[in-house]
């Protein structure tokens, strides 16, 4: 692991970090907010994904997670969203929804993308074993989170990961790539055109298949251009209330999909999660 860079910051340490994955095949960079502790302690870890054209630097710089993460003593990890690289392909028309900033936080099937396009190997297994090997980190208290297309992962890889994620949130997710277009390129894409295998990667669908947690936060924004096509909090809301699934849907008013949105609630965020690490 190789340390880009470190800074003292609102009561704990911010650094960043690049290692060689062996999920995506690549120099992968991530960051990690760990707060000031009692020597020897280990502390809970929150994850953050990132959405669409996001690497770890969006929430790092505009986050305002650091003085609620000190205050409550959780290690907060984000890492990109995507392998990046010479070696890895991009999309040939350069769209921002597909290809590199664009990984779905899915592990690809389709030949052209699966040697490297393994971002759910990444965060369910290579990178876990990172932190807890390098940073003072109580792996038996996890919490995940994210935004947009990182909320999608967040709650696909808590939904399938019960065991490990004591608790999940989201930003604006993509609740139901089945039934979006942002979803249908991306998975058609990366694992092809049976839409049985895509139930893996739809939050709504994992539920409907028996997946639970013992809850869920959503917040969303009301002046938020995605909520109609591509988000549709109103299927994860269907599929809980049949499920018997508890979840907290937030709708605020005058919020769009921005990090003015992120930053506003992310405290809040931070201590639902702290409550229940």
């Amino acid at each position: 692991m190789e340390t880009l860079s470190t800074n003292r910051a609102f009561g704990g340490t911010q650094g960043v970090y690049k290692h060689h994955s062996q999920a995506t095949g690549t120099a992968m960079a991530f960051s990690v907010f760990v707060p000031d502790h009692a020597p020897g302690a280990k502390l809970p870890v929150l994850w953050y994904l990132s959405g669409l054209t996001c690497t770890h630097a969006n929430v790092t710089e505009k986050g305002e997670y650091r003085a609620a993460c000190a205050e409550h003593g959780v290690i907060f990890v984000a890492p990109d969203t995507s392998p990046r690289g010479p070696e890895v392909p991009d999309d040939t028309d350069g769209a921002y929804d597909f290809g590199l900033g664009a990984g779905f936080y899915v592990d690809a099937t389709e030949p052209h993308w699966a040697r490297h396009y393994r971002m759910r190997s990444y965060i369910e297994i290579d990178l876990p074993a990172l932190v807890a090997a390098k940073f003072p980190a109580d792996m038996g208290r996890q919490g995940i989170t994210g935004h947009s297309m990182g909320g999608h992962g967040a709650l696909t890889i808590a939904l399938r990961n019960p065991g490990r994620f004591k608790s999940v949130s989201a930003f604006a997710p993509i609740v139901s790539p089945l039934n979006c277009p942002w979803g249908d390129k991306a998975l058609s894409g990366y694992i092809g055109s049976d839409q049985a295998s895509w139930r893996a990667y739809d939050a709504c669908a994992l539920i409907e298949d028996g997946a639970r947690v013992t809850d869920i936060l959503v917040d969303h924004g009301t002046a938020d251009t995605f909520l109609t096509e591509q988000l549709k909090p109103e299927l994860l809301k269907r599929a809980c209330d049949a499920a018997g699934q508890p979840l907290t849907l937030r709708i605020q008013e005058g919020y769009d999909h921005s990090y003015y949105f992120i930053s506003s609630f992310m405290a809040d965020h931070i201590a639902w999660h702290a409550a229940r690490l």
